[in-house]
């Protein structure tokens, strides 16, 4: 293929530009891989990596040690960290050669050969789009293998029959799909399906962290599921390969079968402004809370005649979808924050279609834990949504849900205890199991709407059936109120804050 180069002025720290133009050792070093890629998207980057032609790692880091302080960690593979100052860290290093000598994402040797050509340097890279290089000094992107054409194109292609060597590149090529909206090319397809049975020998972690990179970024996640699909690598993730030929009714969902429904709410929680706002973590767990919300359905799906008519119905999928979750995560060697967050968001994703009380949103809020009524409403607005040509309208009762939640102040967060142990402490009760009882009992009716505060939390608690005490324990408690008996981490009388 024909190298081209196409004008381009990509920004780069002022520091780096001027260390990449004024010093001479440096006179045939480029920015390659994703930060190229990125600028060219208009992204934002932060990750700068330098690829140096023409001399010895030794010689490369001599010369570098003058601009600033340098980590060679990635020695056996010719990198050079170089800091030159806090905060500002760029990957250097010297193209290779990489050979496979064993399975697995380690299994290569890395050979040094500073006099590999651009065209050569680069063709190890994965993917076209990955493989640009840009010369701070011409400031022109260098294309050696279609790249440029592929990101207008929004196409993923290999970029050498290498491609086969590295099974992690499948699971690459699942996320960049869903982060850049792209289509592979059959010849891709072709090379992924072929080393399907390679999966094993990633590591599970590396796994997790594509998944968690398309979970958390991507603008079009249905590209990776369909990418998944269309390479056979689905197969690897049961949960998600069984939705697929599942059917559902075509009254409430004429888009099709639960994985292509999926699909849809996928794209559609990318598209929520309360996801594109939200932190890392939070992306994280509502995408893989709709990616999983009808994991459910494969097993519970049949036909039913309801009000006089045959239905396709999934009864009781949100409870058993919440558990499948389990093994898809384990084997994914998942976070506890994001499972924990995902699991409860899963197993209510629905509950916008029950009694909007305000003991049912505490309940509901409390049940959430750790996750939020917040998260919930996203879930159930990207569900609502994910059902073309039906009209993209929210439900009202997720509104309302979350309107009612927000005047409980239970929108963000779930209920937290109002009477504590150290309150009952105060009131002259010894530690032990006594304690533990009467929190439960009191955060109990906390929950019902008995009390709001701690000073109704006080008349609840002289006033209640407390049968683990005996009567003198009991008796000291209510005069113990009544005197009002000081709390000492609070301002003033117990239940007083």
């Amino acid at each position: 293929m024909t190298v081209a180069r196409r004008p381009f002025d990509m920004a780069l720290p002022g520091e780096l530009r001027e260390l990449l133009c004024a010093a001479p050792e440096l006179r045939s070093a480029y920015v390659v891989g994703g930060s190229v890629r990125d600028a060219y998207l208009l992204h934002d980057g932060k990750d700068f990596d330098v690829e140096v032609f023409g001399q010895p790692y030794e010689a490369l880091q001599a010369r570098l040690s003058r601009h600033g302080r340098l980590d060679c960690v990635g020695r056996s593979f010719g990198v050079i960290k170089l800091t030159t100052r806090p905060g500002a860290t760029y990957d250097f290093s010297i193209p290779r050669r990489d050979s496979k000598v064993a399975s697995g994402h380690r299994g290569f040797i890395a050979a040094f050969d500073p006099s590999l050509t651009l065209e050569e340097a680069s063709a190890r890279r994965d993917f076209t789009i990955n493989a640009l290089m840009f010369d701070p000094r011409s400031r022109e992107i260098i294309d050696c293998h279609g790249g440029l054409v592929d990101l207008d194109a929004r196409t993923l292609r290999h970029t050498s029959p290498a491609f086969v060597e590295d099974p992690l590149r499948v699971m690459r090529g699942m996320q960049f799909a869903g982060r850049f909206d792209l289509v592979a090319t059959p010849q891709t397809i072709d090379l992924c399906r072929s080393i399907k049975s390679t999966f094993a020998e990633i590591a599970k972690e590396r796994v997790r962290e594509e998944w968690m990179k398309w979970a958390e970024r991507a603008v079009r996640p249905s590209r990776g599921l369909e990418f998944l699909a269309a390479t056979g690598w689905i197969e690897h993730f049961p949960e998600i390969a069984r939705l697929r030929g599942t059917p559902q009714d075509p009254e409430w969902h004429p888009e099709g079968d639960v994985f292509v429904h999926t699909a849809h709410c996928c794209d559609a929680m990318a598209k929520l402004p309360v996801w594109l706002e939200a932190d890392p973590s939070s992306r994280i767990a509502w995408m893989f809370a709709i990616l999983a919300h009808d994991f459910g359905k494969p097993d519970t799906t049949r036909e039913e005649t309801r009000h006089g008519r045959l239905r396709i119905v999934s009864p009781e999928h949100e409870p058993l979808g919440a558990e499948l979750c389990v093994p898809f995560f384990e084997r994914l060697h998942m976070t506890n924050e994001i499972t924990e967050r995902v699991i409860p968001l899963v197993a209510h994703h629905l509950a916008h279609m029950q009694s909007g009380s305000d003991r049912a949103i505490r309940r509901l809020a409390h049940r959430l834990q750790p996750e939020t009524i917040q998260g919930l409403c996203a879930v159930m607005s990207a569900d609502a949504l994910g059902r073309p040509p039906r009209p993209a309208i929210i439900p009202e009762s997720v509104h309302e849900l979350l309107r009612r939640s927000q005047e409980l102040r239970m929108q963000t967060q779930g209920p937290e205890p109002i009477l504590k142990g150290r309150h009952l402490l105060a009131l002259g009760l010894r530690p032990g199991k006594k304690i533990g009882l009467i929190t439960a009992l009191a955060f109990e009716a906390q929950l019902e709407g008995t009390f709001q505060d701690l000073a109704s939390a006080r008349a609840w608690l002289a006033a209640a059936e407390l049968p683990m005490l005996e009567e003198k324990e009991k008796e000291l408690l209510i005069t113990r109120i009544a005197e009002g008996a000081v709390d000492p981490e609070s301002e003033g009388p117990a239940g007083v804050q």
